[in-house]
């Protein structure tokens, strides 16, 4: 790794700007969702426990630059506290007099909160003037916010070329765990690729035929994949037109040595609703009424077999219609078996995308993975194989 951590970093009574990610939802001026302030935790302690003095930065929604009272960072302050059990301070800018009053003010063993980031025009074009004005309230920056690492930010990028920097214990997390899925991985590795178009992971698919042994796809995905190879879907979600483009990622897998698992047998029914009644045919045999919405019993024990086979997992993406009953049973057996082989210790499991975490969540399988990312674009892209311009800085 070429980027620092905070055991790298010497902290006693300097002020550590950190970026984080609590753009949390807020409902009559409340937190409903602590999720990702809880994730923050660590990394606020361990800088308490240092010496620091953290002072985060954060956007909150998307104000465009300009200064709008419905999204300012200071109703998550109770909030912050609760989780963290310190004082936390709020300063009504992050750059500036109020920032620097708030910065100096501050007692040791607290916490400084500075107002939304995207307050300021700059932010979100990678302003270095703003990134300066920040860099000027601290002594080191610590980037914890990988969700939005692959945003070229003043405060995600600008910043971290401003001050010496690190990542924080969320960040760390998250990038060994990457690592260890991408980067250098225990083989076969297997890749599920699931969702409703293949148009949206065309990069994604396009990346990891390269790179995996295996790959998995479900989802609406599926069935373009099968009219590609000349199957009728009935009145299946399917996109016709990325036929020829589905051709060329099979012939892409083929080249590269990588075996691509579609359903050979997936579950129909007339009607998108709960309990619809169903039935499992063939993956070939689709009525021409009926639309796929589901991955079938004998395609679920193939790719469990598969998990069985592999020492690492990424997982991207739903199997089938998970939202509604009867249509998560191929997600969820998956999950189980995935989360079963990760408990025994004979698989690496990483997944990530809100649609993945809300799924596994649902089985009942997420905690039993290795690394769950609630990162969404930044996880996406870099399953792409792109550049995320946040990690790039640090390690500059």
């Amino acid at each position: 790794m070429a980027w620092k951590t905070l055991d790298d970093l010497e902290l006693e009574g300097k002020v550590a700007l950190v970026r984080v990610d609590i753009n949390v939802p807020v409902e009559d001026g409340r937190v409903t969702d602590t999720t990702r302030i809880d994730k923050i935790v660590p990394t606020v302690k361990d800088i308490l426990a240092k010496g620091g003095k953290p002072v985060l930065l954060a956007h909150f929604g998307r104000p465009k630059g300009k200064v709008v009272p419905e999204m300012s960072l200071k109703p998550l302050v109770p909030a912050l506290e609760a989780a963290l059990g310190v004082p936390v301070h709020f300063a009504e800018d992050c750059i500036g007099g109020p920032a620097k009053r708030a910065v100096a003010a501050l007692p040791a063993g607290e916490v400084l909160l500075l107002e939304n980031t995207r307050f300021h025009e700059g932010e979100e074009k990678n302003d270095r003037e703003l990134a300066a004005a920040m860099g000027a309230l601290g002594s080191v920056y610590i980037n914890d916010a990988f969700s939005a690492a692959h945003r070229a930010h003043a405060s995600t990028e600008a910043l971290a070329r401003v001050l010496p920097s690190a990542a924080g214990r969320l960040m760390e997390a998250e990038l060994k765990a990457l690592e260890a899925a991408l980067g250098d991985p225990e083989r076969p590795v297997t890749a599920v690729v699931g969702g409703a178009k293949v148009s949206t992971k065309l990069d994604l698919l396009g990346n990891l035929v390269s790179k995996v042994d295996n790959l998995v796809i479900g989802g609406g995905m599926a069935n373009t994949f099968l009219v590609a190879q000349g199957i009728s879907v009935g009145t299946s979600l399917a996109e016709r037109d990325m036929a020829q483009t589905a051709l060329e990622i099979l012939e892409k897998a083929k080249s590269a040595g990588c075996t691509i698992v579609l359903p050979s047998d997936v579950v129909v029914a007339r009607e998108f609703k709960a309990n619809a009644p169903h039935e499992t045919v063939a993956a070939d045999a689709c009525p021409e009424d009926a639309m796929i919405l589901d991955a079938g019993p004998e395609a679920v024990a193939r790719i469990s077999k598969v998990f069985a086979e592999s020492r690492t997992l990424i997982w991207n993406g739903p199997l089938g219609a998970f939202e509604i009953t009867p249509f998560d049973a191929a997600t969820n057996a998956a999950a189980a078996k995935a989360a079963e082989l990760t408990q025994a210790g004979q698989l690496i499991s990483v997944a990530g995308g809100g649609d993945t975490v809300a799924a596994l969540n649902k089985a009942g399988a997420a905690e039993k993975f290795s690394y769950i990312s609630t990162a969404g674009g930044a996880f996406l892209e870099w399953m792409e194989g792109k550049v995320l311009p946040g990690v790039e800085a640090l390690e500059d």
